[in-house]
């Protein structure tokens, strides 16, 4: 070790790597201190973040105190928080499952419900009323049921499927249809019993089916048919598409498909009126939602939609 003379004493020197070490030391303690203070800030506005994600449908945000205390520029200021937190959420998506006769009215009612219902969305599933009521019955998902009978949405509240009492909106009868020109001369319901016509009808556990079916009954005239069919959709198809002579469709089917066919109305389909009831069901994820569109259906804008397609006014 060196040492240093002075005035007679003998003095032993620190070697400078001892002071060193003392500086290293002292700036190191200072480092943990600064992490300290800089995590403690970092906690504190992560936890901000995350209460204001929970408290708003909006992204994360951090309230202006805890940016503050992170040193950020960019945080909005309070007012715009709270109108963030203010701001109603989505209202989400509705399912409705429909008779396939209300495919084209629905489809026209669903347009006008989003636009009254900014954020909304409707899909829909049209098919037979008793196919509808077998897919429900089978756990489907679905917000609101419109039948085309009375008799399939009894099956529906029986199931315990129905939430509160379905309310009847509209009313449909039978016609006769055709290929364009009418080539095999049908004039009656009777004809459709004769030789050589082909025709297609609903199955009977359908509505359009089972009216039929009353039908042949009160006149006593039996029918042959070439093809039951699941849906009046799929009987007109069938027609349309020059597989049938004649089919038995709703006057509303008749009056949509337009020059795609010949209607030959018939005085006996007055006596058989299907009613159409409509309710919201019990595993709707959308209850609200689901109230507004009945509401639309039974209400004056609906039923302008229904009158102007050909159903009349539920009984």
């Amino acid at each position: 070790m060196p040492q240093i003379r002075m005035l007679g004493r003998t003095v032993v020197s620190r070697p400078r790597t001892t002071r060193r070490r003392g500086v290293v030391a002292t700036l190191a303690a200072l480092c943990v201190a600064t992490l300290m203070v800089g995590c403690s800030s970092t906690s504190t506005s992560t936890a901000s973040s995350t209460t204001s994600a929970a408290g708003t449908s909006g992204p994360a945000t951090s309230s202006p105190a805890a940016a503050s205390s992170a040193g950020s520029s960019s945080s909005k200021p309070a007012s715009a928080a709270s109108s963030s937190a203010a701001a109603p959420a989505a209202p989400g998506a509705l399912t409705v499952f429909a008779a396939a006769s209300l495919k084209a009215t629905f489809t026209e009612i669903g347009t006008i419900f989003q636009t009254e219902n900014p954020g909304s969305t409707v899909t829909f599933n049209f098919a037979g009323s008793s196919d509808l009521v077998t897919q429900l019955t089978a756990g489907a998902p679905a917000d609101v049921f419109a039948s085309a009978d009375t008799n399939n949405m009894n099956k529906a509240t029986t199931a315990n499927l129905v939430s509160g009492a379905p309310v009847n909106f509209a009313g449909n009868i039978l016609t006769i249809v055709t290929p364009p020109g009418n080539p095999s001369g049908i004039t009656s319901f009777a004809d459709l019993a004769k030789d050589g016509v082909d025709v297609v009808v609903c199955a009977p556990q359908v509505p359009c089916g089972a009216a039929a079916a009353t039908v042949e009954t009160n006149t006593g005239v039996t029918l042959t048919p070439v093809s039951e069919e699941n849906s009046v959709t799929d009987v007109l198809g069938k027609v349309t598409s020059g597989q049938a002579d004649a089919g038995l469709v709703y006057v509303t089917d008749a009056k949509n498909a337009g020059d795609k066919v010949t209607e030959v109305p018939f005085p006996e389909a007055a006596a058989v009126v299907n009613v159409y009831p409509i309710a919201t069901l019990t595993a709707a994820t959308q209850p609200a939602l689901a109230t507004k569109f009945v509401d639309l259906v039974t209400g004056p804008e609906g039923q302008q939609v229904l009158t102007a397609a050909g159903f009349k006014p539920a009984p």
